[in-house]
């Protein structure tokens, strides 16, 4: 289980990487560094336990078993705050994505990066492609469409005009 983690919380630094533009919060990653050690911590603990079992030791399981009650005590904790605060993350999030969205002029690096992410979860604009209509580039190019990363990967004529919703 604690490389099983260890994988999960690599895995999460390696892609935030692609998104660091949208998580300008560097807090974003504290997820997962926590996931990290939690799997460091399930690691010891584990030796522990299996110390313990191996050795027969009733002070070593009792130990074993208040500290996997306190590692349940603090998930569950984690979970209700997660829940809590779930809508504020959410907003923080749409609010970052449109600063984001804003400075989109097609050649800089957050251009490259809304490009990457709306071909990458196959979407467009923040909750559709209407949020584009609102953005800096979208009346200084006056050809009233979106980028090309909106269009759909099957469609083989798309050229990103709001005429055709059913391409984007």
């Amino acid at each position: 289980a604690a490389a099983g983690l260890s994988y999960v919380g690599a895995y999460v630094i390696n892609t935030y990487k692609s998104y660091d533009n949208f998580l300008q919060d560097k807090y974003a990653l504290l997820p997962a560094v926590i996931i990290i050690c939690v799997a460091v911590v399930m690691f010891i603990i584990g030796l522990i336990g299996c110390c313990a079992t191996f050795r027969e030791s009733r002070v070593g399981l009792g130990l074993f078993l208040a500290i996997i009650l306190v590692i349940f005590i603090a998930e569950v904790s984690a979970f209700v705050l997660g829940f809590v605060y779930r809508e504020k993350v959410k907003t923080d999030v749409q609010g970052t994505m449109r600063s984001v969205f804003e400075k989109y002029d097609g050649k800089n690096a957050e251009s490259t990066v809304v490009d990457y992410l709306q071909e990458q979860l196959h979407c467009c604009g923040v909750k559709n492609y209407s949020d584009w209509t609102t953005t800096q580039w979208f009346n200084s190019t006056g050809n009233n469409s979106v980028p090309l990363s909106c269009c759909q990967q099957e469609a083989k004529n798309c050229t990103g005009h709001l005429d055709q919703p059913q391409e984007l």
